[in-house]
């Protein structure tokens, strides 16, 4: 892998494009602390999932960034993000591209001891439909 750990912002660019790493929904990403960054394009589409108003939902369930620029989810007491319930993301459906490019597009220092996320070579992925071309957003 890139010795960058990408940014959580980053839509854009593969952090290694050989390979794709398959999500298995280990939860172990929506238990490390730290912002959940928010696009205001994210906002009514989550908040429509939740049936609730923007309002409501930015009021329940989000905060400030650390940055000052822009909205988070909230954590739990215990790093766990505020949507983790019973082993599964409450908005999974929904999720904000942050969660959705966990560690494809971003990842943190030590991420590979706690993911389960299995690699896959990219040329494969593509040949089974598991991402869209680089540049792509995946889900």
């Amino acid at each position: 892998m890139n010795p960058g750990f990408g940014s959580p912002d980053n839509d854009k660019v593969w952090l290694d494009p050989d390979i794709y790493y398959v999500c298995r929904r280990c939860t172990a990403c929506c238990r490390w602390p730290g912002d959940v960054r928010l696009g205001e394009e994210e906002i009514p589409r989550i908040a429509a999932y939740l049936a609730m108003t923007e309002e409501d939902f930015i009021q329940c369930f989000t905060r400030l960034r650390t940055d000052r620029k822009g909205l988070s989810l909230l954590e739990k007491e215990n790093h766990e993000c505020v949507m983790l319930e019973n082993g599964g993301c409450r908005i999974h459906e929904v999720k904000p591209s942050q969660c959705a490019g966990f560690p494809n597009r971003w990842n943190f220092e030590g991420w590979r001891n706690v993911c389960e996320a299995v690699p896959v070579p990219m040329a494969e992925a593509l040949a089974k439909g598991l991402v869209q071309k680089q540049g792509s957003k995946e889900s």
